[in-house]
């Protein structure tokens, strides 16, 4: 029998130690060693089944791989098309973001359809479950529920039910009564989610594994089973907006580029076709230190507003913030406007925001964040009508950014009619260029100087 040996491993990455260190020397990570019991196994010995034979490419009959669609709009369109036979995809987000509402919401519109779907709640209770499925008319008879925790008895419920989708809320809790280990390590979470996988791989049941992944890292997050699944789904968001975010970091079956959007509402998620009412709906046009910056999301445009606030301040460190902007982008953006344009900041107080709960990622943004800010400054507003789009560098140049015409395009179909760009844009018909090859420019061609 082969002798147990004490490990520790990272809940960040996975890897494995003999020691303890306060750092884990493959992603370089603090405090994320645990200590772990861990018996080896000859798992892939052991297999029993038949072997795979060799067989012509040209032979593979692909239709084994076609997605079915799920019914909810906006969850087939980042699988580009849907769920297919056979496939395990991994939904990571943080705690209360609502990847249970999604779930349910998935399963219900599966079994609304005549399919059956099974929900592996490893959490909650039935009782609970079916609270939250009142509240969203989610009561089909092809929808069945086991509340269970142990791997054997998984693999039994769905034996027994057969379902089409299987759901495991959450993976994180599933164990294995043959480890050693406790239920959240990194060994049971890898070794359940691959046992999950040979059996739907082996029976033709989608799997969905949820997976919770927080700041801390105290619990395996989805890197540890990126490896082991076909497709990484992020659902994401700040949990005080209505706007969710779902995306694809790895799929199997197809691109990766496409963007779901959601709307939390009282009686769940509603997919959003059109998210402008949610992100511009609420907007005054008439605000100094507000400019609309058309991000890209994917392969969708999100026409996000920019805001900025700029206070006197006595404090001797004056305060920046950056809400939905990178705080270090913002600091360089700052300095840009201090040294090439002119404006003296470092004695005040500077506040930034992307509304809606959108995260500006790139560099497109900057020229909106920086007019907004002197926007601020100088008490001025920007035109309603207006957006900007172009990456500011260190020497206030306005730079080019990728997918300009698609960004230009759907501000015009938004209703914009002016457009701050670089100065090699090319012209899209129906909206006005304002080109421009620095920051400093940017300002005059929109009237933001201070009155004097």
């Amino acid at each position: 029998m082969a002798k147990t040996r004490t490990i520790y491993r990272c809940n960040e990455c996975g890897a494995a130690h003999p020691k303890w260190s306060g750092q884990c020397s493959s992603c370089n990570e603090w405090n994320t060693l645990v200590e772990e019991f861990e018996q080896p196994r000859a798992t892939a010995a052991s297999y029993s089944g038949p072997a795979a034979r060799p067989v012509p490419l040209a032979s593979v009959d692909p239709s084994a791989a076609k997605t079915r669609p799920t019914g909810i709009t906006e969850f087939d369109r980042v699988l580009g098309g849907g769920l297919v036979a056979g496939s395990v995809t991994l939904l990571g987000g943080e705690p209360g973001i609502g990847k249970s509402t999604l779930t349910l919401q998935l399963l219900s519109a599966l079994a609304a359809d005549g399919r059956r779907g099974l929900l592996v709640s490893a959490e909650e209770s039935p009782q609970q479950v079916q609270l939250r499925a009142l509240r969203l008319g989610s009561r089909h008879e092809g929808l069945w529920i086991v509340a269970e925790t142990a791997l054997p008895a998984i693999l039994a419920a769905v034996a027994e039910v057969k379902p089409e989708l299987l759901v495991v809320d959450s993976i994180q809790t599933v164990f294995d009564p043959d480890l050693q280990s406790s239920p959240g390590s990194v060994s049971q979470v890898r070794e359940c989610a691959h046992a999950l996988v040979i059996a739907a791989k082996a029976s033709g049941v989608a799997t969905v594994l949820v997976g919770h992944v927080t700041k801390e890292g105290t619990l395996a997050g989805p890197r540890v089973l990126e490896h082991v699944v076909d497709t990484v789904l992020s659902f994401d968001g700040d949990r005080h907006h209505a706007l969710r975010l779902l995306r694809a970091s790895k799929h199997r079956f197809g691109a990766t580029g496409e963007l779901g959007l959601f709307e939390m509402r009282d009686a769940g998620l509603v997919a959003l076709e059109d998210p402008t009412d949610l992100l511009l709906g609420d907007r005054r046009p008439d605000l100094a230190g507000s400019c609309v910056v058309p991000v890209m999301e994917g392969r969708r445009t999100l026409l996000v507003e920019v805001q900025a606030l700029v206070a006197e301040t006595k404090a001797a460190m004056p305060r920046r913030s950056g809400q939905g902007i990178d705080y270090n982008r913002l600091a360089v953006l700052l300095a840009v406007i201090e040294r090439r344009v002119g404006y003296t900041l470092y004695q005040k107080e500077v506040f930034a925001s992307a509304m809606g709960g959108v995260q500006i990622n790139e560099p497109a943004g900057d020229l909106g964040i920086a007019l907004a800010v002197v926007s601020a400054h100088n008490g001025r507003p920007i035109a309603a009508d207006v957006v900007a789009c172009g990456e500011v560098g260190l020497g206030g140049e306005i730079r080019r950014v990728g997918q300009m015409e698609r960004r230009l395009g759907e501000a015009k179909r938004l209703g914009f009619a002016r457009a701050v760009v670089p100065e090699a844009t090319p012209d899209i018909p129906g909206l006005t260029l304002l080109r421009v090859k620095d920051l400093r420019t940017a300002i005059d061609r929109l009237d933001l100087r201070a009155e004097t």
